[in-house]
């Protein structure tokens, strides 16, 4: 058990960030919590997906221009997967755009309400549905 655990440490480490990010998205009614609590979940994402494309004992998939030409290539090399690396880039990308818009909006409901709780801000929408008669 303990030789298995040593083993995927790095996936236990990801389940247990998956979990809290999660915890954090769901359990708090904080706008701003629940943005850090996306971004943790993201992250455990990117690292679950640059743990799997990890080849232990493969090379990077460059290859010398020296094989090529001469086509002297070694069909049992084992390399590396470079795709999940190349993806986890543009997620990153897309996470950060993704969190800056959603603390932009966390910034503008605060102007407008007063608060970044979603309890009071879900008070204040039925409130104002019941002054306009709705």
């Amino acid at each position: 058990m303990i030789e298995m655990l040593g083993e995927r440490f790095t996936y236990a480490v990801i389940i247990i960030l998956m979990m809290v990010g999660l915890y954090a998205l769901i359990a708090t009614g904080n706008l701003v919590k629940r943005m850090v609590g996306l971004t943790i979940f993201q992250t455990s994402v990117f690292l679950l997906y640059i743990s799997m494309g990890k080849v232990f004992g493969g090379a990077p998939p460059i290859l010398p221009y020296y094989e090529i030409k001469n086509d002297s290539l070694d069909p049992t090399a084992l390399y590396s997967n470079p795709l999940p690396h190349v993806l986890i880039l543009t997620a990153i990308v897309v996470g950060v755009a993704t969190l800056a818009m959603g603390l932009a909006l966390v910034v503008r409901i605060r102007e407008a309400y007063g608060t970044i709780e979603d309890d009071d801000i879900a008070e204040a929408d039925y409130s104002l549905e019941l002054e306009k008669g709705v």
